[in-house]
């Protein structure tokens, strides 16, 4: 039980280091590959996210959607590839291959449409290599670059939301 409470320091840690070490540089380069962070315990339906990039005009077969669970044996997965907490180590360190890989790409954009802080789905949207980050929950505005302040039920909302701010910013 000590040992987890340090581990989750050094991450919290690690996490603060990468945050205030960022510089925003934001690209005018239109979006052609989108990532998704979800919290499986907030928000399943991972489809709409596929439809909604139909709609926008983005075909990419780089699109990614990516789900965080505290299930550590989740045999069926709907998405691209799911974490747990067991995915991560002490200081930063990451324990899983895809996740590795998932951050370490260079996406356009990513989303991360997740409400609750929840440490390690902070640590891989502050470890992200995306271009521009966009995010419903501002506990922490150092971790986006984009935020828009929607409930999970309001997903409708949050796309009108965000195809106008990405038309504002010339980025479809």
């Amino acid at each position: 039980m000590i040992l987890k409470a340090f581990k989750e320091k050094s991450n919290r840690k690690y996490v603060n280091k990468l945050l205030t070490e960022r510089k925003p540089t934001v690209n005018n380069n239109k979006i052609k590959t989108i990532a998704v962070l979800l919290n499986a315990s907030e928000f399943h339906e991972f489809e709409v996210f596929r439809v909604y990039f139909k709609e926008l005009g983005l075909t990419s077969p780089k699109h990614k959607i990516v789900a965080f669970t505290m299930d550590d044996k989740l045999e069926y997965n709907q998405w691209n590839a799911h974490f747990s907490p067991k995915d991560f180590g002490w200081k930063g360190k990451i324990k899983n291959i895809d996740l590795e890989d998932f951050i370490n790409e260079p996406y356009d954009m990513l989303l991360c449409f997740y409400k609750n802080p929840v440490l390690q789905l902070n640590l891989i949207t502050a470890a992200s290599k995306a271009n521009l980050k966009v995010g419903i929950s501002n506990e922490d505005e150092r971790l986006y670059d984009l935020i828009i302040d929607v409930e999970l039920k309001d997903i409708n909302i949050f796309k009108q939301e965000l195809k106008k701010y990405l038309n504002i910013l010339k980025k479809i």
